[in-house]
Parts: structure tokens; C-alpha cells; sequence
């Protein structure tokens, strides 16, 4: 996997969001990896990578 990077626009909840920024803010975690985490999970479930 390249380390190129690509920007995404997402739709969520507002509240929800500002919980989970704050959460990520106290803990030391940054969002864009908690995503890229997420994806590489999934991809792995269904054989992807």
C-alpha cells in the first residue's frame, strides 16, 4: 500500500461527531486514522487486502 494520501468528505451526525472529536482530543487520537483503522478492518473481513 502506497502511503499517498486522499482526502474525503463525510456525512455524520453533528453531535456525534463533536462527542467522538472531543473523545479523540482527551485520549490523543486522531480521527483520520480511527477511519483509515476502520477500513483496513473491513477490507481485511472480505479477503480485500
Amino acid at each position: 500500500m502506497k502511503n499517498e494520501t486522499k482526502n474525503i468528505t463525510l456525512k455524520v451526525n453533528a453531535e456525534l461527531y463533536q462527542k467522538f472529536r472531543k473523545y479523540c482530543k482527551e485520549k490523543g487520537l486522531i480521527i483520520s486514522r480511527q477511519f483509515e483503522i476502520f477500513m483496513e478492518k473491513e477490507l481485511r473481513k472480505r479477503g480485500r487486502i
